[in-house]
């Protein structure tokens, strides 16, 4: 047999190449149309379930289904609570659905709703309030009050309960075992602990809160006013685990803000404030834990007064204070977790409620002549 020229095992091996490159390239278009079709199919699939969910769960359905939002409630947690009544197909899509469509502003309440309803009816009754069973009268916490003074200037004014009475019912161990039930990710043992004043200090979120019957009770509004402390909280949730911080860390660390600060913007700043002191193992000496710890109310703090030895005292002890000291409001949550970065150490406030901060105790006491004096 004659050998092949080299002419013809070259022509052999080009004509083999062709041969895999043809092969190659079917394999290619096979493996790109298969993508194709899987991309097709799973957009499809996407496509179907959005516009599922952008659709009443139930048409035809006149069931009404009364739905409460509780105060300070946030999109997300509207949002899943709608899901949980059987109102919305899927929360994340409702989401999604309100932020495109740029609403906001929701009003708690009784709602009425079925699930004939179509998103923006949902949407629209929440945002003007037509609630299921209009309020007999409404309650209204104010921010920056603690238990006593909620007790004092609300309950007694607004109910037939005395304010001994709410004292005696927040301070209830059985109940407040009870609560701690209820609310296992709010109310933890901390709340127990061996040098905090009282359990639910700080818990009562300040908000109005309407009343619905004509003598409620009192643990209906206390917690009522803890359904909006758990709904400020838990946007919270997963960034106070990632940062290994707890609920009662937040609510005292915001107690003092509220206490402290006159304006939304000064809250960021002042939590910077105490950010660097503790990072500097300096102690926060912030005054309204020394009126907290004495237990009574003071316009004006002496020199004895930083000396005096308690547990809450910020002049006496490094870090946080045992537990809140009063009730904060959703601006001092906020920025708890979201301070300004800064370089501060040192701040005070005027007479008209202007804060002045500085880097140095020198630029301190030189902002304390200026705008306080003697």
């Amino acid at each position: 047999m004659e050998k092949q020229s080299k002419k013809d095992v070259m022509f052999d091996r080009m004509k083999e190449k062709k041969k895999e490159v043809r092969v190659v390239r079917r394999i290619v278009l096979i493996v790109a149309l298969v993508l194709l079709l899987i991309v097709a199919v799973a957009g499809w699939q996407v496509y179907s379930y959005v516009t599922g969910a952008l659709e009443p769960v139930d048409p035809d359905s006149e069931e009404v289904i009364e739905v409460e939002v509780p105060i300070g409630s946030n999109l997300d947690s509207i949002a899943a609570l709608l899901e949980d009544k059987g109102v919305i197909k899927d929360a994340r899509i409702y989401k999604y659905y309100v932020k495109f469509k740029n609403e906001s502003e929701f009003q708690a309440g009784s709602y009425g709703l079925t699930q004939s309803m179509t998103l923006d009816e949902i949407t629209q009754s929440l945002k003007t309030g037509k609630v299921y069973h209009e309020p007999l009268y409404t309650i209204n916490v104010p921010e920056g009050l603690t238990l006593e003074e909620i007790a004092e200037r609300v309950i007694a004014e607004k109910t037939d309960y005395t304010a001994e009475q709410f004292m005696e019912q927040v301070q209830d161990e059985a109940y407040i075992d009870e609560l701690m039930t209820k609310y296992p990710d709010l109310l933890t043992e901390e709340i127990k602990g061996e040098n905090v004043r009282y359990a639910l200090e700080g818990y009562l979120f300040p908000a109005t809160y309407p009343v619905y019957e004509e003598n409620p009770s009192l643990t209906l509004l206390i917690e009522q006013m803890l359904d909006a402390t758990k709904a400020n909280i838990e946007p919270y949730q997963s960034v106070l685990q990632e940062q290994e911080k707890s609920p009662h860390w937040l609510l005292t660390f915001a107690s003092l803000l509220e206490e402290e600060a006159t304006a939304k913007s000064d809250r960021q700043t002042i939590a910077s404030v105490f950010y660097n002191r503790m990072d500097q193992d300096m102690p926060l000496q912030t005054d309204p834990t020394v009126i907290y710890a004495m237990g009574e109310h003071k316009d004006r703090l002496f020199n004895s007064d930083y000396e005096f030895e308690h547990p809450y005292s910020t002049y006496t002890n490094k870090g946080l204070p045992p537990g809140p000291i009063a009730a904060a409001g959703a601006s001092s949550i906020e920025a708890v977790l979201d301070p300004n970065q800064t370089e501060y150490l040192y701040f005070l406030a005027d007479s008209e409620g202007n804060n002045y901060f500085s880097t140095s105790y020198e630029q301190h006491l030189q902002y304390r002549d200026e705008h306080i004096g003697n």
